[in-house]
């Protein structure tokens, strides 16, 4: 059985997010829980994330992240090589853009090394937080499938997504 991990960006997310209701739907859900959501060391997050990842067989972890989330996974993977399953990528946060004044550190540079799993980033052409041919950049390097959602924003729950159910049929492409 796949175990998926949801890795929250900044601020966690909340009730009627999208990474909530994928929790909430199934038993094999689990939320990486993090001790500062709103003023984040990437350092910390990463090793946050490799204390839950190691919780599992790694050949069943599937990680699924949102936002500054998609970054976490990016140092993590450079940092500890652990091979997973899989990871979902959505909505990346490009804390490298003039518009990202939020009190992260060191989450820039964000790495761009393949990643040594399957991948796929979900992104919009719309999102206030990371431009097209950013995220488009990203999963080139990467080496994730891409997947446009057209205009869906930063795909939360300003965004119209809540419960997003064609989110968890993307994960099918990490089987």
């Amino acid at each position: 059985m796949t175990n998926y991990l949801i890795v929250p960006g900044l601020g966690n997310s909340g009730p009627e997010h999208w990474q909530t209701y994928f929790q909430n739907s199934a038993d094999n859900f689990y939320r990486i829980e993090q001790e500062e959501w709103d003023a984040p060391v990437c350092e910390e997050w990463i090793k946050n994330m490799d204390k839950k990842v190691l919780e599992f067989d790694l050949s069943t972890v599937v990680l699924v992240a949102h936002s500054l989330g998609c970054s976490t996974i990016a140092h993590w993977a450079k940092k500890y090589q652990r091979k997973i399953k899989g990871a979902s990528l959505v909505a990346p946060s490009d804390p490298e853009a003039s518009q990202y004044t939020f009190p992260a550190t060191g989450f820039a540079p964000i790495p761009l090394e393949r990643l040594n799993f399957k991948t796929i980033v979900v992104t919009s052409s719309d999102d206030i937080w990371v431009s097209l041919e950013r995220a488009t950049y990203f999963a080139e390097c990467w080496g994730s499938k891409l997947i446009n959602l057209g205009n869906a924003g930063h795909i939360n729950v300003a965004s119209g997504h809540s419960n997003w159910v064609e989110g968890l049929h993307l994960l099918k492409n990490l089987e």
